[in-house]
């Protein structure tokens, strides 16, 4: 006896509601959530990674209160990282030391993800005050990174004592990163567009703390 795939009467349209119900929750999980972080250099967008639900909801929650408004991006290194979030930039003179503002609160550590260029990260504290590697509550930073060669990445495993997968290795080869943080930090998202003004704040004049001469704002939002 032949079995139908939707063993109902024929005629009955349950069959076809239940199709729809399920191409509907297919298309609802993969939706992607999408902040926008808008600076004077332009708009850098970034997805956020459900994989990493504890940090993806935390900056969801700032993004939506308007947290991030009119912080500076503190800290720039040229082919290295791009750092904002700390809540005492906002109102910070010229030449202050900034990268100690806190929420109060951490994140438990989220690791899975390599720090290839374009990666959103979180910032946090040193493993000697910090053992579980856990990430400051609003502080991140994003990946400018540089190209990296075999030899390069075989001297990093060997320091690092980790071992980075083919198709990591072949990431940093092509598009580059900063793969001496791997296993450090919580990646919790990817820039898809906008790269190059990550690059053009990367490149901007700094003081010796790595601050910008040049406040950098940002105001973030939930596309």
């Amino acid at each position: 006896m032949r079995k139908d795939v939707f063993p109902f009467q024929r005629g009955t349209r349950l069959p076809y509601l239940l199709f729809s119900l399920l191409l509907l929750l297919s298309a609802c999980q993969k939706r992607q959530t999408i902040v926008r972080i808008e600076t004077k250099f332009g708009d850098i967008r970034v997805r956020l990674y459900d994989e990493t639900p504890l940090h993806r909801d935390n900056f969801l929650k700032l993004v939506q209160s308007g947290f991030y408004d009119s912080l500076l991006f503190h800290r720039v290194i040229r082919d290295f990282v791009i750092q904002g979030g700390d809540p005492t930039s906002k109102h910070a003179t010229p030449g202050v030391l900034l990268g100690a503002g806190e929420v109060g609160y951490t994140i438990p550590a989220e690791i899975r993800f390599p720090h290839v260029r374009g990666a959103l990260s979180a910032a946090r504290k040193s493993d000697a005050v910090n053992p579980q590697r856990a990430s400051d509550g609003s502080q991140f930073y994003i990946v400018q990174g540089q190209l990296h060669t075999d030899a390069s990445l075989d001297e990093l495993e060997r320091i690092m004592g980790i071992k980075f997968s083919p198709e990591w290795r072949a990431r940093y080869k092509t598009v580059g990163g900063t793969p001496q943080l791997d296993g450090q930090y919580t990646v919790f998202g990817e820039v898809v567009s906008g790269m190059e003004i990550v690059d053009r704040i990367a490149a901007v004049p700094r003081d010796a703390n790595d601050r910008p001469l040049e406040d950098i704002r940002m105001k973030v939002r939930v596309e």
